[in-house]
């Protein structure tokens, strides 16, 4: 075992509940360290696998009064957490959460902040890049000038099962095969496989005081999105794509087409889309000095397009972009019933018995949306999926990160997991565009005589007029696609047992 593994640093890891932090917490830990998440809501982490190896410290970046306690004893603070997509005044957003983390990192005297940041392009005036990048910069900047030696790792387009970026490029090749592109698709670009963004991440730990600047990290491949896709085709035995560019499309229309064909929703896809406007390329590797390739060198773009497939194959694609919540998204959870004394809750209640086990019934339970559907209604809940998307929501085609097992946290279409109770009880939140806050709860209980209950509850708490007329506007398709559902639940699990 090596020093850094023997002195166990105490690293705190902002974002564990996303795409990066996910997959970092597991990585550090392997390589010995101790580790605390800050986490704004706890709950989100509990069906992590490394969970009991973990400590977690509630808290919001964005909130400087909620982080206290949180830093204390740390040595390496990851700062992976940013606005992507969330409208308008995000920039400010990520400035107040990068200056009020820099500011409790200095006073508790942490010793190295590491930050995940974008590949800026060369030659290019600040003021003229995207708003992501331009963000993304600045973030940067905050974090290296406030007191704590700060490395920052500059990343273009991160090739891995469940990026964002990867689903863009996986969906556009798969589901077009001939298209008529914006210009950016020849566009140079320098992916980077996530496995060896994670061993930067972990190696920047280990590096010493007077390192305090920003590094570029990419790949050994310098593609443009035109061959990344003929690339992405190959590997995946499609046929070569025909790809006409135009020069008509603009990044706003490019992220409308990207979240029509794509299951990144158009409020995600444009930053994405918006930052492929300019060349990304390294400009150094002086990253190597302190954190050497590894004997086989960095993972070229085929390779990491191989490793991810043969994850999505055998469904082990442990995090996703979804993981986060999508930007906009109502994030209350289910109150309690005292709370709602004298509001308006409207219910939609059904209850069936089945002549089948209850661990049957779950098991159906568990498998709801993706691949499985919603068994009923498959039209309407396609319409629904189709009308979420046109207003800039999720829609369906978000899928499940598992196919057989469900976690707190968790995607599933338009919906996202709020509580489950294996064997018993799934709570579902919506996370579709809806004037108010939404759930769907499916639940088993024994009943005495070798069978089961099937409880199914969905619950709308309406904001204002528009939510009232919402609720009876779409009731009696509520009668047809609830009851429909219930009763195909109970008959599955029947099927099966």
């Amino acid at each position: 075992m090596d020093e850094r593994a023997r002195t166990g640093q105490c690293c705190l890891v902002t974002g564990a509940t996303g795409y990066i932090g996910g997959r970092l917490v597991p990585e550090l830990l392997s390589a010995g360290h101790r580790v605390r998440c800050l986490a704004r809501d706890p709950g989100r982490l509990r069906d992590q696998p490394w969970r009991a190896e973990v400590e977690v410290a509630p808290g919001d970046v964005t909130r400087p009064g909620t982080l206290d306690g949180a830093f204390e004893g740390v040595d390496i603070a990851y700062y992976l957490v940013h606005s992507l997509g969330t409208g308008p005044g995000f920039e400010d957003t990520d400035r107040r959460a990068a200056r009020s983390f820099a500011r409790a990192a200095a006073q508790s005297r942490v010793g190295r902040i590491v930050y995940l940041s974008g590949l800026m392009p060369a030659g290019v005036p600040e003021a003229e890049l995207s708003p992501h990048l331009r963000s993304r910069a600045e973030v940067g900047r905050v974090l290296r000038t406030g007191g704590v030696p700060t490395a920052e790792l500059r990343a273009a387009v991160i090739i891995g099962s469940g990026s964002a970026s990867f689903e863009m490029l996986r969906y556009l090749t798969e589901r077009l095969p001939a298209m008529v592109t914006p210009r950016w698709v020849d566009t140079r670009i320098q992916p980077i496989a996530v496995r060896d963004v994670l061993r930067y991440l972990v190696g920047a730990a280990a590096l010493p005081p007077q390192v305090d600047r920003a590094f570029d990290i990419g790949g050994p491949d310098v593609l443009t999105y035109r061959l990344m896709m003929q690339r992405y085709a190959r590997a995946a035995g499609l046929p070569r794509r025909l790809i006409v560019p135009v020069p008509v499309l603009s990044p706003a229309l490019s992220s409308h087409w990207v979240g029509l064909v794509t299951p990144v929703p158009g409020p995600l896809a444009r930053p994405l889309v918006e930052s492929l406007r300019h060349e990304v390329v390294c400009g150094e590797h002086d990253i190597a000095r302190w954190i050497p390739d590894p004997p086989a060198g960095l993972t070229g773009f085929d390779r990491a397009v191989e490793l991810a497939l043969r994850r999505i194959r055998e469904a082990r694609v442990t995090t996703s972009w979804s993981s986060a919540a999508l930007p906009g998204a109502p994030s209350d959870p289910l109150p309690t019933d005292p709370a709602w004394a004298g509001g308006s809750l409207y219910q939609d209640l059904r209850e069936r018995r089945v002549a089948a086990d209850p661990a049957a019934v779950w098991r159906v339970i568990e498998g709801v949306g993706g691949e499985n559907g919603w068994y009923s209604l498959p039209f309407v809940w396609a319409l629904r999926g189709t009308l979420d998307r046109l207003a800039g929501g999720a829609g369906l085609r978000r899928g499940r990160r598992d196919r057989d097992r469900l976690r707190v946290g968790d995607a599933l279409d338009f919906w996202r997991v709020e509580e489950i109770e294996p064997g018993r009880m799934l709570r579902l939140r919506a996370e579709m565009r809806l004037p108010g806050l939404a759930w769907l709860e499916l639940r088993v209980t024994p009943d005495g005589d070798g069978g089961a209950r099937y409880h199914q509850r969905a619950l709308f708490h309406p904001h204002g007029l528009a939510g009232h007329a919402y609720w009876w506007s779409v009731a009696p398709f509520h009668a047809l696609v609830f009851d429909a559902m219930a009763r195909n639940i109970t008959e599955r699990a029947r099927r099966t047992a």
